[in-house]
């Protein structure tokens, strides 16, 4: 089983969200494969990827790094390195998936974000999990990447919250009501701001409460 990940911007817990996921299908018996196709702007030994093998404690395997922090379009052109093709690019993500298994991929950024100069996470994608920001203005954001999502014939599978305050503002308490009745989705819950900082037990406790259900609904 393949799911791909994806945000409704950068910077919206993507990455901690899909830890978490990996970690909820990890603790349910599940073998989790974690995918990070093009990776930018970090050094050996950090990235998304390395985060999420850390906080999930899966595998997890990249297919090329860019330089610089750009999309990885512009990253790639910037530094005069070659781009996956996009049969390339697919043929390398069904090599990862098995029976039994659940390889989830991240991409960078939102859904429209230039993977190469030829195509974008949208072309890729059949199976699509959202993760959305809370705050003022996220239910824009939201209902766009689902409609776009669906328009292209991608199945969403629902969105996750990447980052809840423990105090939040009225903007964002009514957005997680609204939420799931603008864009149509599955709401299935919030990540707490600052799960990355938690210790393992207690990330992996609060990774299966927040996903209890998607991972059923899923198997």
């Amino acid at each position: 089983m393949i799911i791909y990940v994806t945000g409704t911007n950068t910077d919206v817990g993507k990455t901690v969200a899909t830890a978490a996921l990996a970690s909820a299908f990890k603790q349910r018996g599940r073998e989790v494969v974690y995918a990070k196709p093009l990776q930018t702007g970090e050094p050996e030994g950090k990235g998304d990827a390395v985060t999420v093998g850390k906080l999930a404690g899966v595998e997890v395997t990249e297919m090329v790094r860019f330089p610089e922090p750009l999309a990885p379009n512009l990253s790639a052109r910037r530094a005069g390195m070659d781009q996956p093709g996009l049969q390339e690019l697919k043929e390398w993500i069904a090599a990862l998936d098995a029976p039994g298994r659940v390889v989830l991929v991240e991409g960078a950024g939102g859904l429209l974000v230039r993977l190469t100069d030829a195509y974008t996470l949208a072309d890729v994608a059949d199976r699509l999990l959202i993760v959305t920001s809370l705050s003022l203005g996220s239910l824009n954001a939201a209902e766009l990447t689902v409609r776009e999502a669906q328009r292209r014939g991608i199945e969403v599978l629902g969105l996750v919250g990447g980052s809840l305050p423990a105090d939040p503002d009225l903007a964002t308490r009514l957005n997680l009501e609204e939420m799931p009745e603008v864009t149509g989705c599955t709401f299935w819950g919030s990540l707490p701001e600052g799960m990355a900082r938690m210790a393992p037990a207690e990330f992996a406790r609060v990774a299966a409460e927040v996903y209890a259900d998607f991972v059923e609904h899923a198997e």
